[in-house]
């Protein structure tokens, strides 16, 4: 540890003054229950006073490095004095024996000298083949002195026969060992230590100790999701975090016996520019992990939304040019990941290559072989013929992932560093270059999935200086809870979920999609439109519009024709048109399909459209895609496809309502034939063209069953496992405010609202029916749920329990992390999305029964909803309903939509604990009698 970089060491601690106190107060002669407090005292102080330097030392010059040396530095002159403090005065020797000489070396992070705020503090007490009682003491006071201080101490305490033998059996053990570092004590049995460790295990051992130091970082990276690209990343284990850098350090430290990575440059396995990317990355790693350690007050790792706009803040990112400061911070933070990514990957697999790693695919012929299409093949990997190659021919930069990618080998870990070496190579002429842009096409469009192959491109580099407006996107995070990737990450992941629908992989979660897919007339296009649907996000405007202009500009560049670059854009431009329309509007409306279809126009775009919806959502991140939105565009596509090659099913409105009632008449051939004619007499067009007929025939089962009973309240649920939802249907006296009710007495059992449809008979009646899921996105079909659900229907209606009151009772909260994510609240009304409603869409910050309290605004403005849709993205909701005036009129009136918007404006923006706005009122129960 090269203590020469701390300024001004005694403005940290003085180890002279810290230790002439401790020797004063030990000359007092007290008891030992009034000295210890006060020896104990003088060390907290000692302490504190450093620690509170070293922090302001660190806001000063915002230097990681010099603040992880400080406190590394600090706790070595700490330890020094306790130790001599108990040698000396507690348990003195004036001529200790061999078995009474101890040396303390510290060990992990702590033995690099490289020590964060709030990390532990990890000790090796070495003492000789056989401990004796004065070193067992002089442990014992050390450590439980550092207890008492506060600190969090690992030890051990070993001989060095001890150490070589566990460190033979154990990774862990053997990794922490090799970063020993002296601290104080007898040196002399350092030095022994030293040199045991590297006659006995260090030495003939280095391929065995980096293999299993790059298993264990993959297992690492397994488990913090195989991905640097996250958007709440873990700094520490993370891949491309420090532990990767580590990773690198004990490679060098073990197989090259180094001190310092800078050495490696010397012995030619980095270059000087290699270094200092590893000298920057670890300088920015270790200020975040102070900051972040500062900021939370904790041994923080992560990430998480909650901290990401504070960090930013104190690291001096602003906004800047349509982006925020936050999302500068964290694309910075992905370069860095990236550049460690490289760094550690490269190296690692030079050192594999050096010591003559076993290839990863056992390929006899290919083995045999001296050269493949131009490469020379060393043991199973493609490497350049000759150094210099790809400087020559930098074309063939792209054709060696082309060839490892269809012969299913890996790349030498010496081209992987000339590809990124020469990246400078991939010029304007380059990039023109018709073979190089076929090579290219040939991996994204490949039937091999390129997925692997696309992201070994780069994160080498390759990819975003060939296509540059991909290198725009790379890093490029979305601060918000709905994406789980980076635009690039994200991207590559939906090519490679699109290739495992192409070859069937995927038919059981995506049916219609693996079923479309060999009716397409170009599948190329497609592969393109997935690459570019978000390529100009982060660019300030409409990233779909941006993006086809993007399209138009580069698919005759990778050799696509007028009609499918012209696909291609219209594809980026409306990749989001289809989930838009399937989650946000009512696909029963004609309107709705005859709008959609007037967009798509086509079978071919329809059918591209939907396998790109379908990738893009999948891609999102985990547990975003569920059966729900497969519904959903399942039927979509359906109705959009039959309308475009039949029309409306031939028919018209009239004729459709007509058609529906017949068919119900028939299925209720069963029924005594006054009801029959009484319950179809009753039903409105509407409700006859919302539901199909297996719907309509449940309902009226339902209702009957009620009737028979007398019952003016009934209910029926279904499980609808295949779509993950559960579908309540509830039939009761219309009143005012029904739907607000039902919505609040969903929300009190923890129901989420996905679609809602309303229907008013003739008779008074109103059947509501909810489609629902848990919290998790599922279906909500606990017995437990569903038993308290039913009742508290009952209860609410009959007005002895109310929703707003029962949800103030409820312990949960918005949890923190999606408070800091500001929502800017939008309220549209829209007069032509439908021929006979109006359509207000809400968009705002998702919080605890947001429907109950949007309605019951509603309700209170005497406004009258048919169909409800309500979608969720991560801390961000949008609200459909579809409306209607108290006569049942669309809402024309410019004041009346005005005073709509406010209102619901008013409940995004200033709901109270209750979600209701100050001086809004519940909508009013019915009568306990009518509700039982």
């Amino acid at each position: 540890m090269d203590i020469t970089g701390i300024e001004k060491r005694r403005q940290l601690i003085d180890r002279r003054a810290l230790t002439q106190a401790v020797d004063d107060l030990f000359a007092e002669g007290l008891k030992e229950s009034a000295r210890k407090p006060k020896q104990l005292a003088l060390y907290k102080d000692a302490l504190a006073k450093g620690q509170t330097e070293i922090q302001r030392r660190f806001f000063e010059n915002h230097d990681g490095a010099k603040a992880v040396l400080a406190h590394a530095y600090l706790i070595d002159q700490l330890i020094r004095v306790i130790h001599d403090a108990a040698a000396t005065h507690l348990y003195p020797a004036a001529n200790p024996t061999s078995s009474e000489k101890l040396s303390i070396l510290a060990v992990g992070g702590y033995g690099r000298g490289e020590l964060a705020p709030y990390s532990d503090i990890d000790l090796l007490f070495l003492h000789d083949y056989k401990m004796s009682a004065r070193v067992e003491q002089v442990v014992e006071e050390i450590l439980y002195t550092l207890w008492d201080m506060g600190l969090k101490v690992g030890h051990a305490t070993r001989s060095i026969d001890d150490c070589i033998r566990q460190a033979k059996a154990d990774i862990t053990i053997k990794t922490a060992m090799l970063e020993a570092r002296y601290v104080w004590g007898e040196k002399g049995l350092f030095n022994n230590f030293r040199r045991a460790f590297k006659k006995d295990v260090q030495t003939g051992n280095g391929f065995a100790f980096l293999e299993a130091k790059l298993a264990e970082r993959d297992a690492r990276h397994e488990r913090m999701g195989d991905s640097r690209y996250v958007l709440e990343p873990n700094i520490k284990d993370g891949k491309g975090g420090l532990r990767d850098l580590h990773t690198l350090y004990w490679a060098a430290k073990f197989l090259y016996h180094v001190g310092d990575i800078s050495e490696l440059v010397e012995l030619k396995i980095l270059t000087k520019a290699e270094a200092n990317r590893f000298a920057k990355a670890q300088q920015y790693l270790w200020t975040l992990r102070c900051h972040l350690h500062y900021l939370t007050d904790r041994p923080e790792e992560r990430l998480t939304f909650d901290v990401q706009p504070e960090l930013a803040r104190r690291m001096g990112y602003t906004d800047h040019a349509g982006t925020s400061g936050v999302e500068r911070f964290m694309k910075h933070y992905f370069l860095i990941a990236k550049d460690v990514g490289d760094l550690t990957r490269i190296f690692c697999a030079a050192f594999e290559a050096k010591h003559q790693k076993k290839p990863l695919f056992s390929l006899s012929k290919l083995l045999s072989a001296s050269e493949i299409e131009g490469f020379a093949n060393e043991s199973g990997r493609l490497n350049e013929l000759a150094r210099g190659h790809f400087r020559k021919t930098p074309v063939d930069m792209l054709r060696i992932f082309k060839v490892a990618h269809e012969k299913r080998m890996s790349i030498h870990p010496d081209a992987l560093k000339a590809i990124t070496r020469n990246l400078k190579y991939v010029s304007k002429k380059f990039r023109e270059n018709p073979e190089a842009n076929a090579i290219f096409m040939d991996i994204l469009t490949s039937k091999v999935n390129p997925e692997g192959t696309l992201r070994h491109m780069n994160e080498c580099g390759l990819f975003g200086k060939f296509i540059p407006d991909f290198g725009r996107v790379v890093a490029q995070m979305q601060y918000d809870m709905y994406h789980v990737y980076t635009t690039d990450e994200h991207t590559i992941r939906a090519i490679g979920i699109l290739n495992r629908i192409e070859n069937g992989e995927l038919a059981e979660d995506h049916p219609l999609a693996t079923k479309l897919f060999p009716s397409l007339h170009s599948r190329e296009v497609l592969y393109v439109a997935v690459f570019l649907h978000d390529i100009a996000k982060g660019r300030g405007g409409d990233h779909s519009e941006l993006g086809a202009e993007v399209a138009r500009s580069l698919c005759p560049r990778l050799g696509l024709s007028d009609e499918q670059t012209e696909t291609v854009a219209w594809l980026v431009l409306n990749h989001l048109a289809m989930s838009n329309t399937a989650f946000k509007r009512d696909i029963d409306d004609p309107k709705t399909v005859i709008d959609f279809v007037d967009l798509v126009k086509s079978p071919e775009r329809l059918r591209l459209l939907l396998c790109l919806t379908v990738v893009d959502i999948r891609a999102v991140g985990p547990n975003v895609w569920n059966n729900w939105k497969s519904s959903l565009l399942r039927d979509m596509y359906y109705r959009a496809y039959d309308f475009i090659t039949e029309g409306l099913d031939g028919m018209g409105r009239n004729r459709r309502v007509a058609a529906a009632r017949s068919d119900l008449v028939r299925l209720l051939d069963h029924w005594p034939e006054h009801e029959r004619e009484r319950h179809i007499d009753r039903l409105p067009d509407g409700y006859l063209l919302a539901f199909d007929a297996e719907q309509l025939l449940r309902h009226s089962d339902v209702i009957r069953d009620a009737e028979i009973r007398k019952q003016t309240l009934a209910l029926d649920i279904q499980v609808l496992s295949a779509r993950d939802a559960t579908e309540i249907t509830i039939f009761a006296s219309d009143h005012p405010g029904l739907f607000a009710r039902l919505s609040g007495a969903l929300a009190v059992c923890g129901a989420s609202i996905v679609d809602a449809r309303i229907a008013t008979f003739k008779d008074g009646m109103a059947l509501d029916v909810f489609t629902v899921q848990d919290s998790t996105g599922g279906a909500f079909k606990s017995s437990s749920k569903l038993a308290r659900l039913s009742v508290m229907v009952e209860q609410v209606l009959s007005g002895r329990v109310r929703p707003l009151e029962e949800l103030d009772r409820k312990s949960s909260q918005i949890p923190s992390r999606m408070e800091i994510f500001y929502v800017a609240p939008r309220v549209l009304l829209d007069n032509k999305a439908s021929n006979t409603h109006t359509v207000i869409e809400v968009n705002g910050r998702d919080r605890p029964a947001l429907v109950y309290r949007l309605t019951t605004a509603l309700f209170r403005l005497g406004i009258q909803i048919t169909t409800a849709k309500i979608s969720t993205y991560g801390e961000q909701v949008v609200d459909v309903f579809y409306v209607k005036d108290v006569f049942g009129m669309k809402i024309t009136h410019e004041t009346k939509l005005k005073e709509i918007r406010q209102a619901l404006l008013d409940v995004l923006e200033i709901a109270g604990p209750g979600g209701m706005v100050e001086g809004q009122d519940a909508p009013p129960t019915i009568s306990k009698e009518a509700a039982e």
